[in-house]
């Protein structure tokens, strides 16, 4: 039997990249294990050299820490993520609007 070439698609939101990656995990977990073993993955060097980041520092409530604490624990990642996560969309959909 041919395997079937995994194809993540394009998407509008962060959060809809996040309910696909998560729909679709087992099937990703089996295509990463796949290219392990091929030796065709790339290094968490060669990962990290494709997006620019800059520590920021910035204050905020606390209760809007904690409500993004919960929030991302439910969705399995780090707070950090999230918030970055809820910038950027809002930041694209502000862009979006001008």
């Amino acid at each position: 039997m041919a395997k079937r070439k995994l194809i993540i698609p394009k998407f509008a939101s962060e959060a809809d990249d996040a309910r696909w990656h998560d729909r679709h995990r087992r099937e990703l977990e089996r295509a990463v294990e796949q290219r392990i073993q091929e030796g065709s993955t790339l290094s968490l060097e060669q990962a990290r050299a494709r997006v620019k980041l800059r520590p920021v520092t910035i204050r905020l409530p606390i209760e809007d820490i904690d409500a993004a604490r919960g929030l991302a624990a439910r969705k399995g990642i780090a707070y950090q993520t999230y918030v970055r996560m809820l910038l950027r969309e809002g930041l694209q959909r502000e862009a979006r609007r001008r």
